[in-house]
């Protein structure tokens, strides 16, 4: 399979597309205003002391789950449960957990892991939208 790329399948596109959009929903959806400094839903969750990072943490682990039924190797799907875990555990950190939950991006981290190794495996990776149909041309 070495120099050439396979498409993945309908339901792995999916569930990538799924997954891509959560990690940028968790870690980068909203822009500081007046600063270049993206922040998500985990940053803002992040702010309720304990309950919001354990929360926050369970969003993650779904993502490291789905990367699971996508073929993800044990060392990737420790890897990645060992970016939730640290996000996790620094991020319950009053005021340092906070800023930590902004910086680090975890989700993102381990989007980038699963694209790498699907890439690596071979896979053709999916970028924005696949449009089925036949090109018209209108003169």
């Amino acid at each position: 399979m070495r120099g050439t790329t396979v498409p993945l399948d309908t339901a792995k596109q999916q569930s990538m597309a799924r997954l891509e959009a959560l990690a940028r929903l968790m870690d980068g959806a909203f822009v500081l205003p007046g600063t270049t400094i993206r922040f998500g839903l985990d940053g803002i969750i992040g702010l309720v002391p304990v309950a919001g990072d354990m929360i926050a943490g369970l969003v993650s682990t779904y993502l490291v789950w789905e990367a699971r039924q996508l073929g993800a190797p044990s060392w990737l799907i420790a890897r990645m449960m060992g970016n939730v875990l640290l996000d996790t555990v620094i991020g319950s950190v009053p005021v340092v957990g906070d800023a930590f939950d902004v910086l680090f991006r975890a989700n993102m981290k381990n989007m980038a892991l699963l694209r790498r190794h699907l890439e690596k495996k071979g896979y053709a990776p999916v970028r924005g939208r696949v449009i089925d149909g036949d090109a018209v041309r209108v003169s």
